[in-house]
């Protein structure tokens, strides 16, 4: 008989701690709402590329004498980058001066001297031509006589004439003279071709050319990427940037001159500033994707010397932030029929589901802009409703969300 009073007992105790914990309802996961900062951060994979990376070439035709730089190597704007064999340049350079120096020094003189005797030569022969016309008419001399000092008068005319032209073909900046001096300048900015100078200041990226190589104006010699100091926001002009290619559902916070944060493969501990300085105007449609390029911030060289073209960087574009704004996450989201989203609030035990308007959110927090206070505590959905009883189980908030 005890033992069945004993039983009985039992589960009239039983019965009432279960009535309890249900009167209490269950233990959820719950947490205090705070200010705290939020920041929505698209995170892509980029490569690292050069604004400007001029390719070297040559003009001319020519057989490689001398290359003074490599790959890595710094250059300053004019440095020397190569030497062409000028041999054959040299030659059609002195060439034409000598010609220039025949021209006044032969030429010229022989010119004017042929001029004086031809007009010495008309004064005779027209005295001649004038004497014997005045015989003609005395009748002592024949008119063939006079017809044949004539013709040679006129043949002495065309004579000057060509002496003349001749002389000043040949004159000091004459047609000759102007021709020889544009030769001599084409020879000296064809031999200047033999050397060939770092048009900026830069770094050779790569070289394809070495000593007894032939080359021609089609081939690329040496690859320069152009460093030409900094711009007035800090940012290198035409130095390193890196080119990612981002997912076209994560365009639209997107924006110009957004703080971005680049992280090397090869150097996953170091972090280096970027600002993002170019958004691509199309979408490639057979990627989904959209370029954008993100300029490094050059404030340190060392940091800036960790990137080679071609390597391969992640790049953390911080396409919003927050400081301080109350902030949830978002695991603490319900959405209802209607596609409200809503929270459920802990108050004296009892949960409720508050619409909430939600703001800026990332991809495990949400700002709240409405529905909630701080100091309000919220629980995880799970099996409890709308006007339930619930115990909270208090979990710690990150302060640095993002």
């Amino acid at each position: 008989m005890r033992i069945i009073f004993g039983l009985v007992i039992a589960a009239l105790c039983t019965a009432v701690v279960f009535g309890v914990q249900q009167w209490r309802g269950p233990v959820l996961p719950g947490l205090t709402v705070e200010f705290m900062p939020l920041e929505l951060r698209i995170v892509a994979s980029g490569e690292v590329r050069y604004q400007s990376l001029a390719r070297i070439g040559s003009e001319i035709t020519g057989t490689v004498l001398a290359r003074h730089v490599r790959e890595g190597d710094r250059v300053s704007k004019d440095d020397l980058l190569i030497e062409l064999n000028p041999d054959e340049l040299q030659a059609r350079l002195a060439q034409a001066k000598t010609l220039l120096q025949q021209l006044r020094e032969v030429s010229r003189p022989q010119a004017q001297a042929a001029l004086t005797e031809a007009r010495d030569n008309l004064r005779q022969v027209s005295r001649e031509a004038r004497r014997r016309e005045a015989l003609a008419v005395k009748g002592v001399i024949s008119a063939e006589q006079v017809e044949q000092a004539q013709r040679i008068e006129l043949n002495a005319k065309t004579a000057l004439a060509r002496a003349q032209l001749a002389a000043d073909s040949l004159a000091v900046d004459g047609t000759e003279e102007q021709l020889l001096q544009q030769r001599i300048v084409s020879a000296e900015a064809e031999l200047a071709k033999t050397r060939i100078y770092a048009p900026f200041a830069g770094r050779v990226q790569t070289r394809n050319v070495e000593p007894g190589d032939l080359v021609q104006p089609s081939k690329v010699l040496l690859e320069i990427a152009r460093s030409d100091g900094l711009d007035r926001d800090g940012v290198a002009s035409d130095g390193l940037e890196v080119v990612v290619a981002l997912d076209e559902k994560n365009f639209a916070p997107l924006k110009l001159q957004q703080p971005v944060q680049l992280i090397a493969d090869a150097w996953p501990e170091q972090t280096v500033p970027g600002v993002v300085s170019f958004i691509a105007p199309a979408v490639d449609s057979s990627r989904g994707t959209i370029d954008v390029h993100i300029s490094v911030l050059a404030d340190d060289s060392k940091q800036r010397n960790i990137f080679l073209q071609g390597m391969t960087v992640s790049a953390n574009i911080i396409a919003a932030k927050r400081e301080r704004t109350l902030v949830l996450p978002n695991d603490y989201l319900l959405t209802n029929s209607a596609g409200q989203t809503q929270v459920l609030r802990w108050q004296d035990g009892t949960v409720s589901a508050l619409d909430v308007q939600l703001g800026l959110r990332n991809m495990t927090h949400s700002e709240i802009l409405s529905g909630l206070a701080e100091g309000d505590v919220v629980v995880q959905a799970g099996k409890v409703s709308d006007g339930q009883r619930a115990r909270v189980r208090f979990e710690q908030a990150q302060h640095v969300i993002r």
